[in-house]
């Protein structure tokens, strides 16, 4: 009776092993497609980044992270003398502050305003940078110009809203007004496009080519946090290094709108900028579908979560305000027409802590002035 009872339970071992070795096999076989676990790729952080930052489209939150990452670092910046690349030329080299005293110098990070182009950008910052822009829809690009810009452009002069300029487009808008470009598809002007090409024909399918080409992620304002994440997953860079707060933003009482019938008159106006925004909407969301819908929502979060720790940790709101008498409350100089919010600090912030608090909110001409004088 025993040794029949162990005949029959040594049967058993043997098939239970042999099912296990099965599974096992079937595993090591079907891992790359049924996905068992995703670990992250191993990776490189990206030292050589180009940042495009184009107009009135959240760059300013951008730019401040990308300060923040180098700063930590010690990485160097191509910087510029003042408070632009050249702008609006098309960007040289030797616009980068002592670049032509020193040409074989390594930059790490160029990311102030420039008027993209790319060999010379090469230049700078090398061959293996990563490059990556920013867009925003065109209509909200066009009001936040009108307002900020107010000054500054000849066609925004003298009328007093945004529907006084496109009720009058053709004869307001004279090209060789100086500034007149930040009132005409100038997102396609920043990234060194020819806006006055017009809307229709082979150039423009040609130029979005060259912009698919020359940049290797766009983000869109619209959807800062899952472009963060792209983001973060490009330069290989923590997701601690993507935490922002929203700087440089107008408040509330400042933003326009306009009817529908004018809302169409300024999008063939800007043509051109609906095209690119178009055309990278698409691509951005296919990125997120190869990157993975339920990862990005839980990374989205993991974000999120990361962001209102360190907020807890230096804000006394989280939502930005117009106006604090307080020493604490930092913030960019009202510009134009427009009255740009800020940050309360906390009061019990002290060494190590306080300046990163401060760092996160800093405007982003004292932030350029402190790495000026880092840098010599």
């Amino acid at each position: 009776m025993f040794s029949c009872w162990k005949r029959r339970t040594g049967k058993i071992f043997l098939m239970l092993v042999v099912a296990s070795c099965l599974t096992f096999v079937a595993r090591l076989v079907y891992l790359p497609t049924v996905n068992w676990f995703s670990p992250e790729v191993p990776c490189t952080p990206r030292k050589h980044v180009a940042f495009m930052k184009t107009h009135k489209s959240a760059s300013s939150t951008v730019l401040n992270l990308l300060y923040r990452y180098g700063d930590a670092k010690n990485l160097n910046f191509a910087l510029p003398p003042v408070n632009h690349l050249g702008y609006p030329n098309l960007f040289r080299a030797t616009f980068v502050k002592d670049f032509a005293k020193n040409p074989d110098k390594e930059y790490n990070i160029i990311c102030n305003h420039m008027r993209f182009n790319l060999p010379e950008v090469k230049k700078v910052t090398g061959n293996d940078s990563f490059i990556f822009t920013i867009l925003r829809n065109p209509d909200s690009v066009a009001e936040s110009a009108f307002i900020y810009c107010h000054n500054d452009v000849p066609a925004f002069r003298g009328l007093k809203t945004l529907t006084e300029f496109v009720r009058n487009l053709e004869k307001e808008f004279k090209l060789k007004g100086s500034n007149n470009h930040l009132a005409h598809n100038v997102l396609w002007f920043d990234l060194g496009g020819d806006a006055e090409a017009g809307a229709e024909g082979p150039h423009v399918d040609q130029t979005l080519k060259e912009f698919d080409s020359t940049f290797h992620l766009v983000l869109l304002a619209e959807y800062f946090d899952q472009s963060l994440v792209l983001l973060r997953e490009a330069l290989c860079w923590d997701m601690e290094d993507m935490v922002s707060f929203q700087l440089n933003a107008r408040d509330p009482s400042t933003r326009t709108s306009l009817p529908p019938d004018l809302l169409s008159t300024l999008q063939r106006w800007n043509a051109l900028d609906w095209h690119l925004y178009r055309h990278f909407n698409m691509s951005f969301w296919q990125r997120v579908e190869r990157y993975g819908v339920d990862r990005m929502e839980r990374d989205v979060q993991h974000l999120r979560h990361l962001r209102q720790k360190i907020q807890d940790i230096c804000l006394q709101s989280s939502t930005p305000v117009a106006k604090g008498k307080s020493s604490s409350y930092i913030k960019s100089p009202d510009y134009g027409w427009a009255k740009i919010t800020g940050y309360l600090l906390k009061g019990n912030l002290t060494g190590q802590t306080k300046e990163m608090c401060i760092r996160m909110i800093l405007p982003e001409g004292t932030y350029l002035n402190r790495l000026q004088r880092k840098q010599g």
